[in-house]
């Protein structure tokens, strides 16, 4: 009799994140998993596109029955097959998060049994999700560290709301997983910042780096304005990034009609300083982004400054799928979390 793994789409901050992680969990484990109350925290619940997008592409991979997949839906059930290696296309539509989807599909590839290629359209700096510049140079390469390679080209910039980008991402299958310990940044080995404007005033990246200099004190010659061509649309994303030993940092704040340029750079600022006065390791958007692979490995570890609802929850689901002790340790004013 087939054993369901029935998941609560409420739960915690009952947003897609629940979904994804799920789904990746589903297609590794081959355990069939059946949703409710699919996004339920959320002001428009149930499945939007890119969601649906995440479900038809992890559909193709494993070859998966599905029932629910539609738009709106908030119930859905998956049976997943073997995780296929190949050449996979899928187009999100409008400006639905590339990034989302990758990170749904990545873990579940990496454990194939060849290498794939994967093609995205969409979105790739969003609001409300990890740019593909965040992916590039923070997430991928501690993936490669712990022995799971993607190669992350960004081939055209689609930003909120047209969207419009592509991405495309060599996937290498995972010999054996190694473990991560992050318990320290080391010294700061170079910043920047990218202020990417499309089809817009100049004075907006001029304003935007003018605050990043007043406010972090960074010299002009890291400051860069890059025009972005060709996109669909136009619009405007600022790239704060700290690279240090044994990791790096971006932050990403998306300009979007009715925000000021000073607005969009205080904010990046803002959320960079909290990063680098807090002493963690690892930051709080990183954090929930690295328990499935540490799960995976069976081991890891890292100091964090937020327990978000995020982290909290993906740690809840990923215990439905994967025995691996996990344990949030308070001390002073990080959090230590362990896993193994």
């Amino acid at each position: 009799m087939m054993q369901w793994i029935d998941i609560d789409g409420s739960q915690g901050e009952g947003g897609g994140q629940i979904l994804r992680t799920s789904l990746s969990l589903s297609m590794i484990t081959g355990k069939p998993v059946r949703f409710n109350a699919i996004r339920a925290g959320r002001a428009k619940p149930g499945l939007m596109r890119q969601h649906l997008t995440a479900v038809l592409a992890a559909q193709e991979i494993c070859n998966a029955q599905v029932v629910g997949a539609q738009l709106g839906s908030t119930e859905l059930s998956f049976i997943p097959g073997k995780v296929r290696p190949g050449d996979y296309l899928f187009d999100l539509g409008g400006a639905g998060s590339c990034s989302l989807v990758l990170q749904t599909l990545l873990p579940a590839l990496w454990l194939a049994d060849g290498k794939s290629t994967i093609k995205l359209r969409g979105g790739t700096h969003n609001p409300m999700a990890p740019s593909v510049t965040f992916l590039q140079q923070v997430w991928l390469p501690l993936m490669a560290k712990m022995g799971a390679i993607a190669t992350l080209r960004l081939i055209r910039y689609g930003f909120y709301p047209a969207g419009g980008g592509e991405v495309e991402v060599q996937v290498e299958p995972v010999n054996q997983w190694q473990t991560l310990n992050l318990m320290a940044r080391g010294q700061v080995t170079a910043m920047s910042a990218y202020a990417l404007t499309a089809n817009i005033p100049d004075a907006v990246a001029v304003r935007e780096l003018k605050v990043v200099n007043q406010r972090l004190g960074w010299h002009e010659n890291l400051l860069y304005h890059q025009e972005v061509s060709p996109v669909a649309g136009s619009g405007n994303a600022l790239l704060l990034q700290m690279n240090f030993e044994h990791l790096s940092e971006v932050v990403c704040t998306i300009g979007t009609r009715g925000k000021s340029a000073e607005k969009v750079a205080i904010e990046a600022c803002a959320e960079m300083q909290a990063y680098l006065d807090s002493m963690a390791v690892v930051g709080e958007h990183l954090a929930d982004q690295l328990l499935l692979p540490m799960a995976l490995a069976g081991a890891g570890s890292f100091s964090t400054h937020k327990v978000t609802a995020h982290l909290s929850t993906n740690m809840g689901v990923i215990g439905q799928f994967v025995n691996v002790a996990m344990k949030i340790c308070p001390q002073d004013s990080l959090f230590y979390i362990q896993i193994g």
